[in-house]
């Protein structure tokens, strides 16, 4: 094949344009997968959690549950059948029914135990949402799109720990004062406690946790090797609710 010296001087050209842009090319692409690998590693490495002592806890304080369902919107329905709840309490032989027996000591019979939802590592709620109203972040939060929510209640038969409840009713003529900074829902949707995702984005700690006196509950990050939290972990023998049916349970009590 002929090339005059025209096409000779294009083809140099290219040749040498391509040489120099190489090692530009090299450095953008390692600087993209460094920040790619930076943000995969960060999102690994998170995973939010929380402690409750019960041996902290004081009967009768509702301190916790106040400032959820306060910040929260969460209605007053005093009917069992109607009741709406984010946080609430059990007996420890209802809530811990495979760890409780009748020699248990340690004045733990009868006693109150703060529940809420677990945040499970394999959310049975999650599989079986038909409209992906209910899904589970990267940082193991479990998640509720109200205005994805057709209330079927799926979410609620598979959920093996009680913790979602639905408006069976409107719920604002129940809500004492409306936040106005937080979203009400509507009858027919199915809500519960969502870590307080919206304080999260903020810098700020969950309600329940600031709000408790006693320190009886602790929240943070159980993949952090330094946090409060996983010292308290390796420091306490602690339980979780129902961990046999395989759901991996984000709550954990000391007991």
């Amino acid at each position: 094949m002929k090339i005059d010296r025209r096409g000779f001087l294009k083809i140099g050209g290219l040749g040498i344009l391509g040489v120099a842009a190489k090692p530009v090319i090299d450095v953008v692409s390692k600087v993209k997968l460094a920040e790619a690998s930076a943000k995969k590693r960060v999102l690994v490495e998170k995973r939010l959690a929380m402690v409750v002592n019960l041996k902290n806890c004081k009967e009768g304080c509702t301190d916790c549950i106040d400032a959820c369902h306060r910040l929260h919107n969460v209605p007053n329905i005093t009917n069992p059948k109607d009741e709406v709840k984010w946080i609430w309490t059990e007996s420890y032989e209802n809530a811990f029914p495979d760890q409780e027996h009748r020699f248990i000591g340690g004045g733990m019979k009868g006693s109150p135990a703060i529940l809420l939802c677990n945040h499970c590592d394999n959310p049975s709620c999650v599989r079986v949402c038909p409209t992906k109203a209910t899904f589970k972040r990267k940082d193991g939060i479990v998640m509720m799109d109200y205005h994805r929510c057709i209330g079927c209640r799926f979410c609620m038969a598979a959920c093996p720990y009680g913790s979602r409840s639905f408006n069976w009713r409107d719920p604002r003529p129940f809500i004492k004062k409306i936040n106005p900074d937080f979203p009400t829902r509507t009858k027919g949707v199915v809500e519960k406690c969502n870590f307080c995702e919206e304080r999260l984005a903020k810098g700020l700690i969950p309600a329940c946790v600031e709000s408790c006196k006693n320190k009886a509950l602790v929240f943070g990050n159980v993949e952090d090797p330094n946090s409060e939290i996983r010292e308290i972990l390796r420091s306490n023998y602690t339980i979780r609710r129902k961990p046999g049916l395989g759901t991996g349970p984000q709550i954990y009590y000391i007991v």
